[in-house]
């Protein structure tokens, strides 16, 4: 995956459930196909800290039934840095135990949040671009198709 496609309302939905559990390190799952991303759910951390996170497993074990019921996928993790900077930490990447999706941070250390994504398999972190669905007439109908 070299790209993800987040609808603008579920971005600002991932953004503003960040600036609700700050200062602590609020966390989600944003569902869907391919990169293509359709809904989001926001979780609970419950490490209710303010640098590490952790999903809670009895909720995460029934989205992860109603995403299969409803033919969806996990395609990102998303977690925010409350004062550190949207890249993987130490401690991200050695949790990173779903090598098929994509991990996104939200960084909220500036005034303005910055959100990246991140391919992280085997210990290496990649970025991958964020797309907009607003911002898809600027590419062309070939490249669209080749950014899975």
């Amino acid at each position: 995956m070299h790209t993800l496609i987040i609808p603008p309302q579920i971005f600002k939905e991932m953004i503003a459930h960040c600036r609700e559990g700050y200062p602590k390190e609020a966390c989600g799952i944003l569902a869907g196909k391919g990169n293509m991303i359709s809904r989001i759910y926001k979780m609970v951390n419950i490490e209710d800290s303010t640098v590490s996170y952790m999903l809670d497993p009895q909720r995460q074990f029934e989205v992860m039934k109603e995403m299969r019921k409803n033919n969806m996928e996990m395609v990102a993790i998303f977690h925010s840095h409350s004062s550190s900077a949207a890249y993987p930490s130490a401690k991200d990447v050695s949790l990173a135990f779903y090598e098929g999706s994509a991990y996104i941070i939200v960084s909220l250390a500036e005034k303005e949040p910055v959100a990246k994504a991140f391919s992280i398999r085997e210990g290496e972190v990649k970025e991958i671009k964020i797309i907009e669905p607003n911002n898809l007439s600027n590419y062309p109908k070939s490249t669209l198709s080749s950014l899975k």
